[in-house]
């Protein structure tokens, strides 16, 4: 496959930032931009990208806190699930919503944008032609915890089956975190590998991902 565009990873703290570049146009996307604005700005810079949009996974604080000082920098838009928007109240200038399975173009770049909430109200993954890019709802290793605000384990069992049946295999994932596997497995690993793709019952997924006396849940590397 020819892809359209370059995907570049940026471990950030205990987060991972992406960013999407356009091959034909030199037009870039950042992914949950976080914690190291200088060396998000410098790969950018290095790669004489033209920055024209912001995705947004969710609203956590840390997958949204450099928004306001890349918006100030590039003028980007910044597209986040109308979901999202709605329950958590997000506000940013240029902001744009956006619904299930809605196309953004990054110059002759397809995105498709595919609502999977659980981790929060609003969750949303980014589907290119050979990458999906996760946030918090689904990790190498597990899924995104579904106990605060607007989170619901029920929607995550769903989102999992959605990934499972709407994404190819091939396709590499790139989720938000990792606890040990470098992002990029592709998701024919995840359905062997994951124990979330292995639970195919939903009320054995709900009480095995909200069981009591979890540990490591924030144990990123």
């Amino acid at each position: 496959m020819n892809d359209t565009y370059r995907l570049y990873k940026l471990k950030v703290g205990f987060n991972y930032s992406y960013i999407i570049m356009d091959q034909a146009t030199g037009k870039a996307a950042i992914v949950d931009p976080a914690w190291d604005l200088e060396r998000i700005t410098i790969m950018l810079a290095d790669l004489g990208a033209e920055v024209t949009m912001i995705l947004l996974t969710h609203s956590h604080y840390d997958h949204v806190h450099l928004v306001e000082p890349l918006v100030n920098r590039y003028q980007p838009k910044v597209y986040m699930s109308s979901k999202e928007i709605d329950y958590y109240q997000y506000h940013s200038p240029h902001l744009h919503s956006f619904a299930d399975e809605d196309e953004i173009m990054l110059g002759e770049t397809k995105i498709i944008c595919l609502l999977t909430p659980g981790h929060t109200a609003g969750s949303s993954c980014f589907l290119l032609s050979a990458a999906l890019l996760t946030g918090d709802t689904i990790f190498v290793e597990g899924c995104g915890i579904c106990d605060t605000p607007g989170g619901c384990p029920d929607q995550m069992y769903e989102s999992v089956q959605k990934i499972r049946n709407r994404v190819d295999p091939n396709v590499r994932v790139y989720p938000g975190h990792s606890y040990g596997k470098e992002p990029g497995y592709p998701l024919g690993y995840l359905l062997k590998n994951n124990i979330y793709f292995q639970i195919e019952n939903k009320e054995q997924f709900i009480k095995f991902r909200m069981r009591k006396n979890q540990k490591n849940l924030f144990d990123f590397k």
